[in-house]
């Protein structure tokens, strides 16, 4: 199955006889291009395949540095990029360049040969080019929001001389994400069959590209292309917690997501470790980081008709409340908060992926990246940019009522503009893959309602924000890329 690859680092492509294997005997088979394929998805989980790579290099580079979270200062995971005393020699930035690249470069050999293999049907040729493009553009896009000029590269190379490209400007990179979005568009399945669930479908590139354009505030063109998302068959679960407990894998709000199988086969380990991650050290968890003060206080406010914490709350963190509970590594039931009250490290938790499916507090759920309700509120925020609020406010309370949130009522454009900025996004979509920084990036970034990531985190109160400075907006190029490439710029203040 394409979605599910898990374990990619040394067998992304098997054939019977790997010694003779050659470029030329390879690209001759459906079965062929749908290796290399899978080897492009495999990217997604770092350009080693390994979880840990996904998880404690990855995420934690994406996230760690948003308000919305605060990580254990005693673990030494992405410990200097939470306090903004990062260097260029930090390894979380240097894994999201390698596995960009690892998954661009894999996309483009697709692109090169597969339009080459005669066994194949133009119409399978055209749908396996679509998600290369696809696939392409989500890497271009990790690159540009993470350091912004980055080489643009939409060849595959073997030639020595052509290993060491300059750097591109990042509207040159803006745009060919667009080229590569519109193009994948045209030819990508609106769905696939049962076995190959996870693959990227039309739904997924009007999505992103829809998210491309919010980033460049192209308010209209973004308007126009999430409402065609709206269109399509997608919908809220009924159940909140269902995104995240494994009972809607690629399921009718999931858009994009990373496939983890859960395979224990062979001495196999193909899981996603959260549960274990955010679980704390009494439930058998490591405790790596947990939702911030501020989120907490937010989520507070975000109440049900009674005035009691929403659905969505309750899902999303492990907190001091009658109500609240959570799994165990030692329980195949939720445990109250305030059963272990006294035996807990930290007041709050996430809740999110943390849920059991066995003795041994293992599962092989996979982490969305794009869901629709993450679609509605860019929506709305297109909308509202777009003089639209009433249309917005709409689209917001969709996300409200499914959970449980009282729905918004008459507001002003920057009243909803702040109301989608500093509770819809960070409530509703909270730990969710780096989406808060990336949030907070662009409305720095951008030239509507700019706001100032420091000023920001100081208001809410971010651990080491006094350390933050502009070049903290985005990653350093890592140093061993500028060792090995002099055409490379450093960015600037590192």
């Amino acid at each position: 199955m394409i979605g599910c690859i898990s374990s990619c680092s040394d067998d992304f492509i098997e054939v019977a006889n790997k010694e003779t294997l050659t470029d030329s005997s390879f690209w001759q088979t459906e079965d062929h291009a749908l290796q290399a394929l899978t080897a492009t998805y495999g990217a997604l989980h770092g350009a080693d395949g390994s979880k840990w790579t996904f998880f404690e290099e990855i995420y934690v580079a994406m996230a760690y540095r948003a308000d919305d979270q605060i990580n254990n200062t005693a673990e030494t995971y992405g410990r200097n990029l939470a306090s903004f005393s990062n260097t260029t020699e930090d390894s979380g930035p240097n894994n999201i360049w390698k596995t960009s690249y690892a998954g661009i470069s894999r996309a483009n050999q697709i692109l090169e040969k597969v339009p080459n293999i005669e066994a194949l049907s133009q119409e399978t040729k055209d749908v396996i080019v679509a998600e290369a493009k696809f696939l392409r553009a989500y890497y271009y896009f990790w690159l540009v929001t993470g350091f912004e000029n980055v080489p643009l590269v939409t060849t595959f190379e073997v030639e020595l001389q052509n290993l060491f490209p300059e750097q591109s400007e990042s509207s040159v990179i803006w745009s060919q994400i667009e080229k590569d979005l519109t193009e994948a568009e045209a030819n990508l399945l609106t769905e696939h069959a049962a076995e190959w669930k996870g693959r990227a479908t039309k739904g997924a590139a009007k999505a992103l590209l829809g998210k491309v354009y919010l980033f460049q505030e192209k308010w209209p063109q973004a308007e126009v292309k999430f409402s065609e998302v709206v269109a399509m068959d997608y919908a809220l679960l009924d159940n909140y917690a269902d995104n995240f407990n494994g009972n809607s894998e690629n399921g009718p709000e999931s858009i994009f997501e990373v496939q983890f199988s859960g395979d224990r086969s062979n001495g196999n380990d193909e899981r996603q470790v959260f549960n274990f991650e955010i679980s704390p050290y009494a439930f058998g968890g490591w405790e790596l980081f947990f939702p911030s003060k501020w989120l907490v206080d937010e989520m507070k406010t975000d109440v049900d008709a009674n005035g009691d914490p929403s659905e969505r709350v309750y899902e999303s963190i492990f907190f001091d409340d009658p109500k609240s509970d959570m799994y165990s590594m030692e329980a195949t039931a939720k445990i109250p908060y305030s059963d272990v009250a006294e035996n807990l490290n930290n007041p709050n938790y996430f809740k999110k992926y943390s849920f059991n499916t066995d003795e041994e507090f293992y599962n092989g759920t996979n982490i969305t990246l794009i869901r629709f309700a993450d679609v509605l509120l860019m929506y709305a925020e297109a909308l509202n940019e777009n003089g639209k609020t009433p249309e917005a406010i709409i689209e917001v309370n969709k996300v409200r009522e499914r959970g449980n949130a009282v729905p918004l009522t008459t507001m002003t454009q920057t009243e909803l503009r702040n109301q989608i900025r500093h509770h819809e996004r960070p409530v509703e979509l909270a730990m969710e893959f780096g989406i808060r920084w990336f949030d907070l990036y662009r409305w720095q970034r951008g030239s509507t309602a700019t706001e100032s990531i420091k000023s920001t985190l100081e208001a809410h109160n971010k651990p080491f924000s006094e350390n933050f400075q502009d070049k903290h907006i985005i990653f350093p190029i890592p140093l061993q890329e500028i060792n090995i490439n002099d055409k490379l710029q450093q960015n600037p203040g590192w």
